[in-house]
């Protein structure tokens, strides 16, 4: 990409955002858009526009608000897994700023003072210094072999790592402390009362599943047992449930428009009528309020017996265990339960909202070659999107376009729009590509047995980023060899470092390129909201006409961390990578992290709902992707000095040795307070005394759970064929 080209990609980008946040200032102070600018906030039942003054009224009001929120506003509205997002971006920035302080003003004078681009012997495929742009001459590849200037790049190295060790290590600090707070809240969370218990051995023929469960755990923890709750097969009563509800809305839309129709046309109105086929499309037409109301009675006795039938006679290995205080679950979850291992599996309760009820019967050996399946369909699906992310960065060029599709020359021949298309062309297509893998991942993941969507979406993340790593980051740096290339992976694998040293100066414009549109282009799209706001608009024009549906309209979701953080990852691992070799890089970075730790603060404070909440659960996954990020750049940073024949690059190997220490250190430290709640933090005190039987209806499954709270005891006494308990009177 020539000079022309990357300027017009970064000009344009930068008015796109420039426009963008204008518009959203313009439409976030319309009352209508409220629902779409503020979701977050109306549904706290707090007023977007209170406390405003003139100040919040500017374009750029909005960005004062963001930056002095402090992190217990972020907390209370988007929960810790927000908090702990932004930690990781500002993280990231720390330790782009502290880098490029020493890195900018060191590494581009003494690259741009060299001439190893105008020596022909040292040009790439003997090329000519006029071939190569200012951003190459302010580059590790303008300073020639054996130089004595290769020492402050070896230093520079050193000095990114150390200052990412000690922004890692404070940040870590910082986050398991947030998840201390959060689990020692005085508040009462019906999860911190359960255990997960899987893989329940086949009980006798004279006991259900519910009594095997109960007599066992009765007789090991006899002071704070409370509960069980079998896991049942409920999808027939989940459907006859749904089916239910959907009635039920159908109803209250038809009401809707049977009640404006009065209004619009005559006094006695006219009833809304669908036909009972295909989509409502064929069939016998039918009063809707009517048939629906009649559908309901024939459902509701098959609901009851359903529901009687599942509770009884589908009961499933696995449960939820009650305890009558905190610590006595987080002691119970933590304890060997069997002398085997492959029974009574005891782990910390999920969220009742986060729980994936099929997952829970799935059995240890079950779940074990699930996991074996899904990763090798990952690594084929990893190694075989090679080939159509090599055809995109080999096709996206002007040159194989005019190659391959003659009749396009006399388009893209024209001098603006070939500097446009040189400009957004390979980054469009990657980005649009890559928008297609995260459904499978997530799909893939859940298909392995875990219990809990957060703990799916940790997965999911983690297969993102290998699948970017290597076949965005690598495959776009080598793809031009890629296939040949494969061979030699193979066979000698630490070939790659050197090929990475080869292939990535040569990338180092695509990829400033790349950064510059995902946080102009993708951050201001991000801000305006208008795709969510047309959407919600048109729906409430044409489709809505109950509060129900108006407010499904604008339900906003939660920040997506499945696919957000890996796409963090993949410009963390762009920049430090390129930090030493084309400094210049640094300061898109810095770009792409405060805008994104600004409009990800802005998006949680007022926008996004969490769906769930694992407290900082994430964290341990960026820390580790973060290291892993490190060790690629100081291992191809080492390939790069070595192809300068600079033999005292050996002085880097240490590094990749002190990474790896660093990462145990930090993983034996805090991260068993991630995996298991300590005691500590269990045995704090709580603000009112815990409603166990309320902690136990929140886990009960919605087509399941009875109407009235003291309707429990029938709902467990309906698990067992001998009750405990006497009758209620």
């Amino acid at each position: 990409m020539d000079i022309a080209s990357f300027v017009t990609s970064l000009l344009t980008s930068f008015v796109i955002f420039v426009v963008l946040v204008l518009v959203f200032a313009w439409l976030s102070r319309r009352p209508g858009n409220a629902p779409v600018y503020y979701p977050s906030v109306l549904l706290r039942g707090l007023d977007p526009w209170e406390g405003r003054g003139k100040g919040t009224r500017s374009p750029v009001g909005w960005v004062r608000q963001a930056f002095s929120a402090p992190e217990a506003d972020v907390i209370a509205a988007g929960g810790v897994d927000a908090a702990v997002y932004l930690v990781f971006l500002s993280s990231v920035l720390a330790i782009l700023v502290l880098s490029g302080i020493v890195l900018l003003p060191v590494l581009l004078p003494l690259a741009a003072t060299d001439h190893a681009l105008e020596d022909p012997s040292g040009s790439r495929n003997g090329s000519t210094s006029q071939n190569f742009t200012v951003i190459e001459r302010l580059a590790l590849g303008n300073v020639q072999k054996k130089s004595m200037r290769l020492w402050a790049f070896i230093l520079s190295v050193y000095w990114v790592s150390f200052v990412t060790y000690f922004v890692l290590w404070k940040s870590y600090k910082h986050v398991s402390n947030l998840r201390a707070a959060a689990r020692s809240s005085s508040d009462v969370k019906p999860e911190e009362f359960a255990v997960l218990v899987r893989d329940i051995p086949v009980p006798p023929p004279d006991q259900t599943i519910k009594d095997s469960v109960d007599s066992y755990f009765r007789a090991l923890h006899p002071d704070t047992f409370y509960k069980s709750m079998v896991v049942t097969d409920n999808k027939e009563a989940d459907k006859i449930f749904q089916e239910i509800e959907g009635h039920k809305q159908k109803i209250a839309h038809a009401e809707a428009v049977y009640a404006e129709s009065k209004k619009a046309n005559k006094p006695e109105g006219s009833k809304p009528t669908h036909r009972t086929g295909f989509l409502g499309l064929i069939g016998k037409k039918v009063d809707t309020i009517e048939y629906c109301n009649e559908k309901i009675k024939e459902l509701l006795p098959k609901l009851e017996d359903e529901q009687k039938n599942t509770l009884q006679e589908k009961q499933q290995r696995a449960a939820i265990i009650f305890f009558n205080s905190r610590a006595a679950a987080t002691s119970a979850s933590q304890t060997l339960h069997a002398q085997l291992f492959d029974k009574w599996t005891v782990t910390e309760a999920p969220e009742p909202r986060e729980i994936i009820w099929p997952n829970l019967p799935r059995k240890i050996y079950d779940r074990q070659i699930r996991q074996s399946v899904v990763y090798f369909i990952v690594f084929l699906t990893v190694f075989f999107y090679t080939i159509p992310i090599t055809a995109i960065s080999a096709v996206t060029t002007l040159e194989k376009l005019r190659e391959k599709l003659p009749f396009l020359k006399v388009v893209v021949d024209q001098p603006a729009i070939k500097t446009v298309l040189q400009a957004y062309l390979p980054q469009l297509a990657l980005i649009v590509f890559l928008a297609l893998l995260p459904a499978l991942l997530l799909f893939l993941s859940k298909s392995e047995g875990i219990p809990s969507q957060s703990h799916v979406v940790r997965a999911a993340s983690g297969k993102y980023f290998y699948f970017i790593i290597f076949n965005v980051f690598i495959g776009f740096t080598i793809s031009s060899s890629l296939f040949s290339a494969l061979k030699t992976i193979i066979n000698n694998p630490p070939g790659i470092i050197s090929m990475l040293a080869n292939s990535l100066p040569g990338s180092a414009t695509f990829f400033l390129t790349f950064v510059a549109l995902k946080f102009f282009v993708g951050y201001g799209l991000e801000l305006s909201r208008l795709v969510p706001l047309i959407i919600f608009h048109l729906k409430k024009k044409y489709l809505c006409k109950t509060e129900d549906e108006v407010r499904a309209a604008w339900a906003p979701g939660d920040l997506g961390y499945n696919t957000r953080v890996p796409n963090d990852m993949l410009v963390v691992t762009i920049v430090l990578c390129y930090s030493v070799i084309a400094p210049l890089i640094i300061p898109f970075g810095v770009a792409y992290f405060a805008l994104g730790w600004l409009i990800a603060k802005n998006q949680v404070l007022r926008v996004y709902v969490p769906s769930y909440e694992s407290n900082g659960r994430m964290w341990p996954h960026m820390h580790t992707r973060v290291i892993a990020a490190l060790m690629i750049y100081q291992a191809t940073m080492i390939g790069v000095i070595i192809l300068k024949l600079f033999y005292y690059s050996t002085i880097l190997f240490p590094l990749l040795a002190i990474s790896l220490i660093f990462a145990y250190t930090c993983h034996t430290r805090f991260y068993p307070a991630f995996a298991k709640t300590p005691l500590e933090v269990a045995c704090q005190g709580l603000k009112e005394t815990p409603n166990m039987g309320a902690i136990y209806t929140a886990y009960i499954p919605p087509c399941l759970k009875p109407e009235k709270l003291e309707d429990v005891d029938i709902f467990e006494d309906a698990q067992s064929r001998t009750t405990s308990r006497a009758p209620s009177f």
